[in-house]
């Protein structure tokens, strides 16, 4: 097949295979993005099983962007230890039978006090003083896909100094058509970044599996999902939060933010104070000291498990989110216009598959 690999920049149909665009021998490297949820496997799986046939398995990469604390984490119930998103991440892989040493994990760091210690999404916001909103969501760009693009770019410059040409990148996302509107209309496969150096091309393999499917094939195939999508750790019956991304993330459904207000108290504490010390509400349709209230209300959903968030992980991020609130926020802060009507909107839109790489974001 050829390797001078060119794609057609139209949406792919619903119904059509997006592989008739993408040769998979004319990839270099595979880029599969696993968030620790229940899409990435699936996606992770059709990958494989293109690279596979064609006989370029071993092209293929798994990386996993952890938020830290803010991911939901590792829980014990009755003597049974359920692992938290980056550890799950890393099972995912593995049983998708890619070699642990082609496993990636990333985490955004920053300089203090000269050594080099996680700089968590929450910190930033409280040194800012604003949330992450539509439009505006550096949890997207700056704590998953710059970091997850980074990652690769010495290979990349390697590649592409052995093949005297571009590298031919496929960005793999579990992103599906049924999630949103938006991830409805977001095509299955398209060019996100090409210059000298590479050629990015977006893949969505599962654009078109179905949430039950998606829990169907998991079930079936025996892999582990997130224990927060269950009513309870190992009740094994999706009944718990609709998404995986952040706890307590701005663009949640109420029912998910209600549960994880009451899985994650002392996290959703720590958001309320953010929120109290700079006069800006979580979310433009309520605040976190609304969904606070309002989880210890009867009719609330049943948490099933309570986090304590003990632990010198968590600790050091309440610290460093105390410290930044001593100081004015850094810049002034971004007003969003509150929207008429108290509905949430739907689930995370890319949170954990990162938006378009720009000209100086490419893998």
């Amino acid at each position: 097949m050829s390797r001078d690999l060119q794609l057609d920049l139209f949406p792919t149909e619903p119904g059509t295979d997006p592989m008739t665009d993408l040769v998979p021998d004319g990839v270099d490297i595979y880029i599969v993005n696993l968030s620790g949820g229940k899409d990435g496997p699936r996606a992770a799986a059709l990958a494989l099983d293109a690279a596979r046939a064609a006989g370029v398995e071993d092209r293929v990469f798994t990386i996993h962007a952890s938020l830290g604390p803010l991911e939901w984490p590792a829980v014990t119930v009755d003597g049974v230890r359920y692992p938290g998103s980056s550890e799950l991440a890393a099972l995912h892989s593995r049983a998708l039978g890619v070699p642990p040493e082609r496993h990636i994990e990333v985490r955004r760091t920053q300089e203090l006090e000269g050594e080099r210690v996680p700089y968590d999404l929450l910190t930033y916001i409280a040194e800012r003083g604003d949330w992450p909103w539509k439009g505006v969501l550096p949890c997207r760009s700056d704590w998953k896909t710059g970091l997850i693009y980074g990652a690769f770019s010495s290979m990349v410059r390697a590649r592409k100094k052995e093949l005297g040409r571009p590298v031919v990148c496929a960005n793999v996302l579990g992103i599906r058509a049924d999630e949103s509107p938006d991830r409805k209309k977001r095509p299955a496969l398209r060019t996100t970044t090409a210059n000298t150096a590479r050629v990015v091309h977006e893949w969505s393999p599962a654009h078109q599996v179905t949430t039950q499917e998606v829990k169907d094939w998991t079930d079936e195939q025996g892999l582990p999902h997130q224990w927060c999508y269950d009513s309870h750790p190992g009740a094994g019956d999706w009944q718990g939060s609709s998404r995986c991304s952040c706890s307590l993330c701005v663009l949640a459904n109420r029912r998910d933010l209600l549960l994880a207000v009451r899985r994650r108290p002392r996290l959703a504490e720590l958001y309320a104070l953010v929120e109290r010390v700079r006069g800006v509400p979580f979310n433009p349709n309520t605040s976190m000291a609304e969904l606070i209230d309002r989880a210890a209300r009867p009719g609330a959903p049943d948490p099933g498990v309570l986090i304590e968030d003990e632990g010198p992980e968590f600790d050091a991020l309440e610290n460093a989110v105390q410290a930044a609130l001593k100081k004015p926020a850094k810049r002034a802060r971004y007003v969003r216009p509150v929207p008429a009507g108290d509905a949430l909107p739907g689930g995370c839109d890319g949170c954990a598959a990162g938006g378009a790489a720009g000209p100086d974001q490419g893998v």
